[in-house]
């Protein structure tokens, strides 16, 4: 399936491209709008998804011009929470409406449900298997099989991370789920924590592979 992606933010284009290709899901984004509404013309893309506050040209515009030429599935995802944004954008023809912040797992879902509206053959492909396995009963977390060494608030926040793996998680939540961090749970003793198991990872913090910080919102596990 190819989607196209109207979104200026890069940082979460890249996480929500990289997560929906786990899924055979092929998406390509366009950070200018009119850039992105021209490739539309030439390019058969099986759905849109796309956001409202973009440079130069309003989302719902978009939305407008692109449904009086084609029947391409629209999903908007918007930061916008005014509801007559909602409205007006369903009128024009989008097909569903998803608030920022979001997880990609639940993108991924309201994808295949459109699909299967527009009969687009979409298949609900499990993810690959991850390189972390989580024991709780053992107070163990395996990376490639091999256990390791953490502090009680490490396995705590690194815990709830292989749960929620592949989708973004607050910082709020990750300090929720460390009751072990005691009094320290500041958001600046979550940071040092990220830092202490990205070490165990053998990760370089400024190009990691696994343990991805997403700004503004909190912190994603990949692989």
């Amino acid at each position: 399936m190819k989607i196209a992606m109207i979104e200026d933010d890069t940082e979460l284009a890249e996480l929500l491209c990289a997560f929906l290709a786990q899924y055979n899901l092929h998406v390509t984004n366009y950070e200018d709008p009119y850039l992105g509404i021209s490739a539309l013309a030439i390019t058969p893309y099986d759905l849109l998804i796309l956001d409202l506050s973009l440079p130069g040209m309003d989302g719902l515009e978009i939305c407008r011009e692109v449904r009086q030429k084609s029947d391409i599935p629209i999903i908007i995802s918007s930061a916008r929470s005014d509801l007559d944004d909602k409205v007006i954008g369903l009128s024009l023809g989008a097909d569903d409406y998803l608030p920022k912040p979001y997880a990609p797992k639940e993108l991924y879902a309201r994808i295949l449900s459109v699909a299967r509206r527009y009969k687009k053959g979409v298949q609900d492909t499990p993810a690959p298997a991850s390189v972390f396995t989580l024991d709780e009963k053992a107070g163990l977390i395996y990376f490639r099989q091999t256990p390791l060494k953490l502090t009680r608030a490490e396995f705590e926040v690194l815990g709830a991370l292989v749960h929620q793996h592949g989708c973004v998680v607050s910082r709020e939540q990750l300090i929720g789920a460390a009751p072990s961090l005691g009094e320290e749970s500041e958001s600046r003793s979550l940071d040092v924590l990220i830092s202490r198991i990205r070490a165990k990872l053998g990760e370089n913090s400024k190009e990691p592979k696994h343990l991805h910080s997403v700004r503004g919102i909190g912190y994603r596990l990949a692989g």
